[in-house]
């Protein structure tokens, strides 16, 4: 069989294969009843390739070790050691790079779990496919499918490659991890409209779907990466990461703190050497021992610490973060994009509504367990009070194939889930499947199929009495129905006004099905499609929906207060993602943008349109990752949620991606930063709280270390300009700043949140580490610190004491005013002497106890005098120390008070400015 190059080309999605008939199909692929044979499966494989994936392009292990010291404040770090080995402190140069590598080593291990998407991809297309082949039916590794073969499908098979169907039997097809879809698809073989949405095209069979029921015959028209789910790996692999905005303030604080401390040091050599004489080894020491001051050699090992603490945290409820920066990004998320099904509702198909009679009754309890009831206008009603009621539902129990199962507390469904809905809906009305099934036996059946859109039982009882039950699209069953059955009466049948009462349902976004029954005769024993007759008597209606997770709708409620918006894409029908926007309640639910609207826009016009628009429907993959860069070039901060395949590369373009652990695919795990373990929604608002608690103690420890910083660098500079000798060696102030100084921030990190954390609007992701405020109170603090070091040093030499002796007073001193504004620190707007402010944390009171002792260790054993050149002191100089530090903590406390005041003077004055 020769190709001819009159045809478009095939292997692609490039065609509308779903807009053209199944014989034109044959045409283009030139494939006829018997397939394919050998010699022209060679030709096609040898021009379109194998049926798979390429493996993705990761670097190699050395590669990503190296590239973890490709960060400004790990130079900062590695000058440091630089400069400890150009002194020959070789335990301090060892110290710091120490800590280089373990932060080094962190961050390997993490990004070495990020590279496993585009593998959980292919490793989703099926093992292997049914073919006819050069007139045989054979079986073949899915791989070696090409363009053009005619593939067999069967329920519980999975779809081996993009197919166009030729002809099905009842075929369904799950399609929600590619989709969104919450209920299998009906298939058939008629084409469809060129523009058809992804989730519309019910002539085609998708590569790593799941075939549910029914079977079919179709011709492979993509393979590979040309199918939709070779086009999303395609598309994961091309999503750029991101930078969180906590790592991007980190580079530019440490671009202006590396510029900043190599300016002062060289001011000093200066200083010194020109305009006081120093000799160049001194000048140079001198600069030396400012940099090693000014240098906050513990930040990154805090900043990882404090990161990894937020972990463990979040882990403790089910929000399971796979890479650690993303702990900080939740704390300034401004948007969460969340995927509908299975993430914001249950992915469980509950009945909500039945109609009978003149009434419609609204069903409690969601999912397939049997909790719930029936109510009528507010009032809770038993379902036996109701003989038509009763009737419709007992119909839908018979006209049934599906069955329940309880294992465990959990209820499941074996079988179509809208007919799992349809028995619970009967157990809570106390009836039960099993034994209604015992009393009105099924003889014979018509099994359902999109042709003719229903299905008709045939049922008997032990009394000679025998009932034709049918259920299906409401428009087929009406035809079929000629009166009503109204508990023991028939009225005639108005069709219009019932249309009328399903539209009303489905304006609510629920999926409606009707049931009827007529009397047969005690003899039938057969169902004939022609003859099954058009004089049934209409039970009710009953409307279907996925509905919304209890703790999703509180969940959206507390991210709206955190001021975060909330937004669902999904790739279900409008009207239902509408009506599941008005549940949860979000902001603007009845403004819905469909995934054949967005494709009419431009991506500036997207960029206008989005923040408008909460609820957008019938999506694909790149309307997910148009959205959601539309949002990021607003400068938003975005969180996308989702399950499926085709969430992936949304999941990754985000700053946060959120998958689901128990439902989501493997591929929308591995594409995300964070996986919650009970696939709830409330959990994210959980994790939006410890994320702003991070960022917050991130915060607390940057405030606390840099003024100790200042203050050493401020000391030395003063004993420069005035010619003394410096208060604290170099090698005093690297024991102060990795010992003490690092003890005592990371005792920050596990501070518990702040009362207000979820009232603040999310953090302007632009926001720099050192606000004005951080600024002020770093100076403010630092100028403390100059004042208390230098203060008891000249105190001391006034008192007569030696330089070393000098020198251990001022290290003490520092170490007090430390641990004093490590109190203050731990709330940096509100007063905090209060009991619980003072007693502090656990690991607060542990810090200060492991540091207060390595201090005395410090002053008085021997050998850490050798090291130090310290000195042991006497009492009256250590209660002298102690209340340098207590004045301190005085002082930090009343400018919090005086701050207070004037900034609830400058609220009141404008809040009087702001009335008419």
């Amino acid at each position: 069989m020769i190709m001819t190059e009159r045809r478009p080309e095939a292997g692609g999605n490039s065609d509308p294969w779903h807009h053209l008939s199944p014989d034109e199909v044959e045409r283009r692929l030139e494939s006829g009843e018997d397939g394919l044979d050998e010699g022209e499966v060679k030709r096609r494989r040898e021009r379109y390739g194998q049926n798979k994936l390429p493996p993705p392009q990761v670097r190699g292990p050395l590669r990503r070790f190296l590239a973890q010291f490709n960060n400004l404040l790990i130079y900062v770090l590695l000058g440091a050691a630089f400069v400890t080995a150009m002194m020959q402190h070789w335990v301090d140069t060892g110290v710091i790079l120490a800590v280089v590598l373990v932060n080094s080593i962190i961050g390997f291990i993490q990004e070495g779990k990020a590279e496993k998407a585009l593998e959980a991809i292919r490793e989703m297309l099926s093992p292997q496919a049914s073919v006819i082949r050069g007139g045989h039916r054979i079986t073949i590794p899915a791989e070696d499918l090409v363009p053009g073969d005619r593939v067999l499908l069967e329920a519980g098979d999975k779809v081996p490659a993009d197919v166009r169907l030729l002809r099905v039997k009842g075929l369904q097809v799950q399609e929600a991890a590619l989709t969104g879809e919450s209920v299998p698809v009906e298939k058939r073989v008629d084409p469809v409209d060129e523009d058809t949405a992804l989730g519309d095209r019910f002539s085609m069979a998708y590569s790593s779907t799941l075939v549910t029921s029914g079977r079919g015959t179709g011709l492979v028209v993509a393979t590979g990466v040309e199918t939709e789910i070779g086009r999303i790996s395609t598309m994961l692999a091309e999503v750029e990461p991101l930078t969180t905005p906590l790592l991007r303030a980190m580079n530019v604080f440490a671009r202006w703190l590396t510029v900043a401390i190599i300016g002062f040091a060289a001011l000093v050599f200066f200083f010194a050497f020109v305009l006081r004489d120093f000799g160049a080894v001194d000048s140079f020491m001198a600069s030396v021992a400012l940099a090693v001051a000014a240098i906050p050699e513990g930040l990154p090992a805090i900043l990882t610490v404090t990161l990894a603490i937020g972990v463990q945290r979040m882990a403790s409820r089910n929000a399971i973060i796979r890479r650690l920066p993303a702990v900080e990004t939740l704390g300034s998320v401004s948007i969460i994009c969340s995927d509908k099904t299975g993430t914001l509702t249950r992915n469980e198909m509950t009945v909500r509504s039945v109609a009978v009679g003149e009434r419609t009754y609204e069903v409690t309890g969601v999912g397939y367990a049997p909790r719930g009831g029936f109510e009528h206008e507010g009032r809770e009603l038993e379902p036996d009070s109701d003989p038509a009621l009763e009737f419709a539902l007992r119909a839908m129990i018979l006209c049934n194939d599906a069955t329940l199962r309880e294992n465990g507390g959990e209820w499941t469904v074996d079988g179509d889930p809208m007919e799992g809905a349809l028995l619970t809906v009967g157990y809570k009305a106390a009836l039960d499947a099993e034994f209604e099934h015992k009393a009105w036996p099924r003889i014979d059946v018509i099994p359902f199929e999109s042709e003719h859109q229903f299905m008709a039982t045939l049922n008997h009882d032990h009394e000679g009495h025998a009932h034709v039950y049918v259920k299906g699209a409401p428009e087929k069953v009406l035809e079929m129905c000629a009166s009503v059955h109204a508990a023991d009466e028939c009225t005639t049948l108005d069709r219009d006004a019932w249309m009328r009462r399903v539209d009303e349902l489905a304006a609510k976004g629920e999926r409606v099905l009707a049931v009827a029954y007529r009397p047969a005769d005690e003899g039938q024993r057969e169902l004939r499609f022609d003859g099954i007759g058009e004089d049934f008597r209409l039970l009710g209606l009953f409307g279907l929906i996925d509905p919304p997770r209890d703790e999703a709708i509180s969940a959206v409620a507390e991210c709206q207060s955190a001021g975060i918006n909330v937004k669902m894409i999904t790739g279900d029908h409008a009207g239902t993602a509408q009506a599941i926007g008005r549940q949860l309640g979000l902001a603007r639910p009845d403004k819905v943008l469909t995934g054949r609207e967005l494709d009419t826009l431009s991506d500036e016009a997207l960029r206008k349109t989005v923040p408008e628009v909460d609820v957008f429907a019938r999506t694909t993959p790149e309307h997910k990752l148009r959205l959601v860069r539309a949002l990021q070039s607003h400068g938003l901060v975005v969180a996308m949620t989702g399950d499926g395949v085709n969430d992936a590369p949304a999941l990754k373009q985000a700053d946060v991606g959120v998958a689901m652990g128990n439902n989501g695919t493997e591929t929308a795990k591995e594409a995300a930063e964070m996986v919650l373990a009970d696939d709830n929604f409330a959990s994210i608002a959980n994790a939006v709280r410890e994320g702003r608690t991070v960022y917050d103690n991130l915060k607390k420890a940057i405030t606390f270390l840099l003024p100790i910083n200042g203050g050493e660098s401020g000391s030395i500079i003063a004993a420069i300009m005035l010619g003394l000798a410096l208060p604290i060696t170099p090698l005093q102030v690297l024991w102060v700043n990795m010992v003490s100084s690092v003890g005592l921030a990371m005792a920050l990190a596990f501070e518990p949140a702040e009362k207000d954390i979820m009232q603040r609007p999310p953090r302007p992701p632009g926001e720099p580490i050192l606000s004005a405020f951080v600024v002020w109170r770093i100076v403010f603090v630092s100028l403390l610190f100059l004042v208390g070091i230098f203060g008891m040093y000249t105190w001391s030499i006034g008192q007569g004491f030696s330089v070393e002796m000098a020198r251990t007073h001022a290290v003490n001193t520092l170490v007090v005013m430390e641990v004093f504004y490590l109190f203050s620190v731990r709330s940096l707007r509100t007063r905090t002497l209060t009991v619980t402010g003072i007693i502090g944390t656990k690991a607060v009171l542990i810090a200060v106890v492991v540091v207060s002792t390595l201090q005395l260790i410090f002053t008085y054993a021997p050998f850490m005098q050798f090291f130090f050149d310290s000195r042991p002191m006497a009492l009256r100089e250590g209660l002298i120390i102690l209340g340098v530090g207590v004045l301190v903590f005085a002082v930090l406390e009343l400018e919090k008070s005086v701050r207070n005041r004037l900034t609830a003077h400058r609220a009141r004055a404008r809040g009087l400015s702001d009335t008419p």
